[in-house]
């Protein structure tokens, strides 16, 4: 399971040009997940994910350090499934997503993952699994972390 966590100032996503969700200052978090996550260990890997999102400190205080989490600052999320994260390109010209999890086991652990993510933290909205989507970030530092379990 790899997460692309980034503070933006906004975020969209569009399908067929119709807009399907939006936030304000928060977090986009792209989500991907490779064929390893299918094992038992999973629900742990998904619950560490959660605890990891709503409790990192990369909003700025009042001294402009990062120590602030988006339950201090009272800010949304939006979750973005994104399958090419498992993408291998260190070959040829042509990505490789042999890691990449199929879609049907990777729709489970998305629908999972933003249950749990919903459960702890009410401001969750989210893209359309699988779909073809245009997805806008303004990124705010630009501030993006990798998190890989």
């Amino acid at each position: 399971m790899k997460l692309v966590i980034q503070r933006v100032k906004e975020s969209y996503v569009k399908v067929n040009n119709e807009l399907v969700s939006k936030i304000g200052k928060g977090l986009n978090i792209l989500v991907g997940f490779s064929n390893e996550d299918k094992n038992d260990n999973i629900n742990n890997k998904l619950i560490k994910a959660v605890e990891k999102v709503i409790n990192l400190r990369i909003f700025e205080d009042d001294h402009q350090k990062m120590n602030l989490s988006i339950k201090d600052i009272d800010g949304e999320i939006l979750v973005v499934s994104q399958f090419t994260l498992y993408g291998d390109i260190s070959k040829g010209r042509r990505p490789s997503f042999d890691r990449s999890l199929n879609k049907d086991d990777a729709k489970i652990l998305y629908d999972n993952f933003v249950k749990l993510l919903k459960e702890h933290y009410p401001k969750v909205k989210e893209g359309v699994f699988s779909a073809k989507m245009e997805v806008g970030i303004i990124n705010d530092g630009p501030v993006t972390f990798i998190f890989e379990l």
